[in-house]
């Protein structure tokens, strides 16, 4: 455990989960992926570091079977495991070596949509409208002259219509199927039994196999608003991207229109999970991927009989702001404490820009990625680290020729494939250590710079990100086990109060006053004050 708890708590309840992005974390050169693309060996491989970094739990994103339109996201098969990446006894070594180095596992689930070259998709485009092949995905007649047009005005996340016209079908009607994310992505519908039944065997399959838990991917998308409806957008936002329109709503905490998303038919599907998962020894979890559009709707999520954990995005979006940090901190508690649940923090992930990117950059955005780190790691609760974040790595420029997220081909944006660069293990070239014996650019380039930033040229370097982090996991373990926090701002420093422990972030421009007490950590340099974009870690002194 990363914090004193109760021996009886389970064990996710303040656990310290580190992100594996598969295909960037380390290769074996050994599957057919080859030396420029990771691999379940290569993970397994650099287990020891995790254990050695301090954290308690792998979440490892999907090494299923698919065609990689969506680089793992577009399953063909959730039942084996991808040749790219190795093979179901690949799963299983890693699995048992985790478990012996005091590791638990975490696997992606994606059960939103399918590959279209999952079996039952392939089905659906051989089959008749109105088939039962049909009936488990979202196809339906278009509107307008002979049905040209969508069904509805929904939008795929990665940009445009969220549905595709098939080809005729054998009795000359061609209908549309939604997809939210890709066209390789068709969504299913869940209100056909079968697709729960079928993701049952599914949990079944990987928890026989020794799964720790899993991370639910697109959990509010599961089931959509029977009807189908058009969405109705706020008032001037016509013509904008809607799901830039619903991130600005969740951050203002304002109500918007959401037919597709966030059902309370959902909830039932995820009942039925935790009875599965409560049947199995060691406090099987999952954590849901779930967008609520506020902290109150997420914790619908964690009720006792559903999910236990979801993820706390309104801490990533946050503005670098003591107020802000407060609020969510603060609305976190008062939105779990009725159900009960443990709040979670993250600062990065595989969607989204790196932090010390997202904090501005350079020695400025390196200072307050640090800091805010501190003080999300002393909060009581689960902290979610993404990969590489550990060494400061910024989001990197990918050039357009190397770009490969699916949004970047259907928007012309640039996408997420900067914050998936290989992660820099040693040496002074590409791949920096990223296969053994390894040479050239792996399926992202890595930049130059990141010789100065590998695990080998930042181990042992008192004032290096790494050593930060593996002093600040250390440390986490003798944080007082108090559940509740006392939250103030002072100026621009926010403060909370946890047990004897002060943690201390100073979002001004200048220096601030620090707490008394006895220093346990700092994110920088003091120099008898609290510096701008710094945060500590104090322990008051007894006053007898």
């Amino acid at each position: 455990m990363s914090t004193p708890t109760d021996p009886r708590a389970p064990w996710w309840r303040d656990a310290v989960i580190y992100q594996v992005y598969v295909r960037s974390f380390a290769s074996s050169g050994t599957r057919a992926g080859g030396p420029g693309i990771g691999d379940l060996p290569g993970i397994t491989s650099r287990l020891p570091y995790l254990r050695d970094l301090g954290v308690d739990a792998v979440w490892i994103t999907p090494f299923y079977r698919s065609p990689q339109h969506d680089h793992g996201y577009d399953v063909a098969d959730y039942l084996d495991v991808d040749p790219l990446f190795g093979t179901l006894a690949d799963a299983d070594e890693l699995v048992a070596t985790a478990h012996d180095l005091g590791l638990r596992v975490i696997v992606d689930l994606v059960p939103n949509h399918t590959s279209d070259e999952h079996a039952w998709f392939r089905a659906a485009l051989a089959a008749a409208p109105g088939s039962p092949e049909r009936a488990r995905y979202l196809f339906r007649e278009g509107r307008g002259a002979d049905g040209a047009e969508p069904p509805n005005n929904w939008q795929s996340v990665f940009g445009g219509p969220a549905w595709t016209r098939v080809a005729d079908g054998p009795d000359g009607r061609s209908q549309w199927y939604l997809h939210l994310f890709d066209t390789s992505q068709p969504d299913l519908d869940w209100r056909n039994p079968e697709i729960g039944d079928m993701f049952e065997s599914v949990l079944r399959f990987w928890l026989d196999r020794g799964a720790d838990g899993f991370r639910v991917d697109v959990a509010h998308g599961l089931l959509k608003e029977e009807g189908l409806r058009d969405q109705v957008l706020p008032e001037g936002t016509e013509g904008r991207d809607p799901n830039q329109v619903r991130e600005e709503a969740m951050v203002a905490r304002t109500d918007f229109d959401e037919p597709m998303w966030d059902q309370p038919e959902v909830h039932d599907v995820y009942r039925r999970w935790r009875r599965v998962l409560d049947e199995y020894d060691g406090d099987r979890m999952d954590v849901a991927e779930a967008w609520a559009k506020s902290l109150e709707a997420g914790a619908l999520y964690v009720r006792p009989d559903e999910m236990n954990q979801s993820f706390n995005f309104l801490w990533l979006l946050a503005d670098w702001s003591a107020r802000q940090f407060a609020d969510v901190v603060t609305g976190t508690f008062a939105a779990l404490d009725p159900v009960g649940a443990t709040p979670t923090w993250v600062l990065s992930n595989h969607d989204v820009v790196r932090h010390v990117t997202r904090y501005g950059g350079g020695a400025r955005g390196l200072a307050r990625a640090r800091a805010a780190t501190l003080t999300m790691l002393a909060l009581p609760g689960s902290s979610y680290l993404y990969q590489g974040e550990e060494l400061g790595l910024e989001q990197v420029d990918v050039a357009p020729e190397h770009r490969q997220d699916p949004s970047w081909f259907r928007t012309g944006e640039v996408g997420r494939d900067g914050c998936r660069v290989p992660m820099p293990w040693s040496g002074d070239a590409a791949p920096f250590g990223f296969s053994p014996g390894g040479t050239g650019q792996p399926w992202i380039p890595q930049p130059a710079s990141w010789a100065a930033l590998s695990v080998e040229a930042q181990s042992g370097d008192p004032d290096s990100t790494l050593e930060l982090y593996r002093a600040a996991l250390a440390a986490r373990r003798n944080l007082p086990g108090d559940r509740r926090v006392d939250v103030r701002v002072e100026g621009e420093v926010l403060l909370v109060e946890r047990g004897d422990v002060t943690i201390a972030l100073n979002c001004g421009a200048g220096a601030a006053t620090l707490p008394d007490g006895d220093l346990l950590l700092a994110s920088g340099p003091l120099g008898g004050v609290l510096p701008a974009d710094t945060a500590v870690w104090v322990r008051r002194r007894s006053s007898r």
